[in-house]
């Protein structure tokens, strides 16, 4: 075969490899990056809203948690999201073969670095069969909010049939935002927002 003719297939050959690979997620999900990240795709924030006023909600006590979650850790520690009642939570749905799980990720993990832990905590559920493939995009990535597999299939507000989704809880465990696809959460507005919903206890 001549140069000609390999100069002819390489395109083919290019897109085979991100199709049928790996690679495709990585990729992929880098140039839907790249799109979020220069400001030509902006997909819409959920806005964050609680229905019930602050001084209404007794998020240490009161009425109970309305979520029986159970999740295993990274490290296989058996845990529940309703351990976090009186947090805000940022429940997030992907999987490392989702080129726009890939992308949002970034955003989502500046997001992470710079929130007051003590009000919010960050639940990352993947969908990766093998824990070893998350593992392995967050060893790459350098990523480190938690993650944690489902034990079986995800109640509502969680069971989105798309991902990457996205579930706000407040304090009580009352959805304040739910976005479907990609997002940019990375920006001061959302931060803010996102610390508001906490309720001091007391």
């Amino acid at each position: 075969m001549n140069r000609k003719n390999l100069l002819q297939w390489l395109p083919f050959a290019v897109l085979a490899l991100v199709l049928l690979t790996d690679l495709r997620p990585i990729i992929l999900g880098g140039m839907q990056r790249g799109l979020l990240a220069t400001g030509l795709w902006k997909p819409d924030l959920p806005t964050l809203t609680n229905g019930a006023p602050k001084d209404k909600i007794t998020p240490a006590g009161g009425a109970a948690y309305p979520h029986n979650l159970p999740l295993v850790a990274l490290g296989g520690k058996n845990v529940n999201l309703s351990e976090l009642k009186g947090k805000v939570v940022f429940v997030n749905m992907w999987a490392s073969w989702c080129p726009p799980c890939v992308a949002e990720m970034p955003g989502i993990h500046a997001l992470y670095e710079k929130v007051d832990k003590t009000k919010v905590a960050f639940v990352m559920i993947s969908f990766d069969e093998k824990p070893a493939k998350a593992q392995a995009l967050l060893k790459r990535r350098s990523y480190t909010f938690p993650v944690y597999f489902p034990t079986g299939p995800l109640p509502a507000p969680f069971n989105s049939s798309a991902i990457p989704s996205t579930v706000i809880l407040g304090p009580d465990g009352q959805v304040a935002a739910r976005h479907d696809g990609m997002a940019e959460y990375d920006t001061p507005e959302f931060k803010a927002a996102l610390e508001n919903l906490f309720i001091p206890n007391g």
